[in-house]
């Protein structure tokens, strides 16, 4: 007998602040790291650390100033994603709209408000929204002044933006995830945590000093949490994905989980409490000296997550054989080895349904505490009919197949909390800037180069999550 989804499972999608909301410079927000990402050739060497300037430069497009305009049009939106019988939305606050430089001695006012009208809008249909504090998001001058996380300034800075918006929303909002994929700090660090490295520096050692202040900043705001909004529930988050060896040789198999564990590093911190011996070993061999303050070390102890939230999108391969090294894909920031049992999608990521349950023990089994997959979905280019609708079905079949895969882990014994899948609504892609790279149920019309009247409208596969929503995942 095939499991069923539990009753209360939250069913729903998941948008970030930095790729919808647009207005970047409206009402009192300040500018955010995302700001200053332009599209095109410049775009990847200043997410990995190569930011030229601290302004936009002239002649540049920058997505996320306009984005999708959610922040004049997220009425017609969530009546969209209540159409479809979402239960949750996730979600993000951007910083820059509460505190504009990040060090302000009092929040922005008209910031908090536009938050407080967007999660009225979600209850008014029963969505429960479930927030992100720092989805990709650091007010620009953080970085400019402090040089961002890798400032210890920054964890108080954050601790006080988390206190604010905890007490503002506490009776609005009983999910929050602290830190979107923390891991992804160690491929993007400018994207994860707003560092830009001058020559010379030693990066690894500047982005594990950053990470140490992101997770002191991550238990600090589970604690505030915890002391301010009754019955919270406090999740971190991990670009997840399952690395499997190429070979049964031992040396792709310990390859295959030093990969796993760059990552598991910062969940095993967020939910066990402390620094695993593993990564103690690897500063060691690496000259890495994370330093850490008096106290540090029992506030990551004391305050660890209630459950663990994981984007999953595909798997990944690794080999230690050159020759096998060649052969290799870019598809979402982790280089994999092509697997050449599995397809993959127009931008290379593999598709891989079976790593999705197979993660998702993975990860239980490690922590032992609830689980939450606050991403997931298939980017592709959408082309509409002679009708003018957009017959997605190769959106839908990979939704299908991980949602089958999902429920298999549920049989497993693996405890869920929802699936809130990527991009409910087509938005800017993180990685590349794009539009044409399109996750939605929702079509927007914007084009790469920032063309379009904005207007939404419903693909095929919008009517087909709606059933699937209404039948808790027993009709696909």
């Amino acid at each position: 007998m095939s499991a069923q989804f539990p009753e209360g499972f939250l069913w729903g999608g998941a948008i970030a602040a930095n790729q919808t909301e647009g207005a970047y410079r409206e009402d009192g927000k300040g500018l955010t790291t995302v700001d200053l990402l332009p599209t095109g050739e410049k775009r990847f060497p200043f997410m990995v650390g190569g930011l030229t300037s601290f302004t936009p430069i002239d002649g540049e497009f920058y997505p996320s100033h306009q984005a999708i305009d959610f922040y004049h049009r997220y009425k017609e939106d969530i009546a969209l994603f209540a159409e479809m019988g979402f239960k949750a939305l996730r979600l993000s606050i951007s910083w820059a709209r509460i505190f504009p430089h990040g060090d302000d001695a009092e929040p922005n006012e008209a910031g908090l408000q536009f938050y407080d009208d967007v999660f009225d809008e979600l209850h008014k249909y029963g969505i429960e929204p479930v927030v992100t504090l720092a989805h990709f998001d650091v007010p620009v001058h953080l970085v400019k002044e402090y040089g961002s996380w890798r400032n210890r300034k920054l964890v108080n800075f954050f601790e006080t933006y988390a206190q604010t918006v905890f007490s503002r929303y506490k009776n609005k909002v009983k999910y929050w995830l602290t830190f979107n994929e923390i891991n992804m700090l160690l491929h993007l660090p400018y994207v994860g945590a707003g560092l830009v490295f001058q020559d010379g520096e030693d990066e690894e050692q500047i982005k594990y000093q950053a990470a140490h202040h992101q997770l002191v900043a991550s238990s600090l705001a589970v604690k505030a949490a915890h002391e301010i909004i009754p019955n919270v529930q406090v999740g971190c988050m991990l670009a997840a994905g399952m690395t499997y060896p190429y070979s049964s040789d031992p040396d792709d198999v310990q390859d295959a989980l030093d990969k796993d564990r760059d990552s598991f590093f910062f969940i095993d911190v967020q939910s066990r409490g402390e620094y695993p011996g593993y990564a103690k070993r690897f500063f060691r061999e690496n000259n890495i000296s994370v330093q850490m303050e008096a106290g540090d070390e029992e506030v990551l102890k004391a305050h660890t997550v209630d459950f663990i939230g994981f984007s999953y999108y595909s798997s990944r391969v690794t080999s230690t054989d050159p020759e096998i090294q060649k052969n290799t894909t870019s598809g979402n920031v982790f280089g994999s080895i092509i697997n050449p049992y599995l397809k993959t999608s127009e931008w290379g990521w593999t598709i891989d349904p079976k790593g999705f349950r197979i993660t998702a023990n993975q990860l239980y089994d490690r922590y032992q505490k609830p689980l939450f997959v606050v991403e997931n979905g298939l980017g592709a280019i959408d082309q509409a009919n002679e009708n003018g609708v957009i017959e997605d079905d190769y959106r839908i079949e990979y939704l299908r197949e991980h949602i089958k895969a999902m429920r298999e882990a549920i049989n497993d014994g693996v405890e869920l909390l929802g699936y809130t899948s990527w991009g409910p609504i087509d938005i800017v892609s993180a990685s590349t800037g794009e539009m044409k790279k399109r996750y939605g149920y929702i079509h927007v019309d914007r084009d790469n180069q920032g063309n379009g009247s904005f207007d939404r409208s419903k693909k095929k596969s919008f009517h087909w999550y709606k059933q699937v929503i209404q039948s808790n995942g027993e009709n696909l």
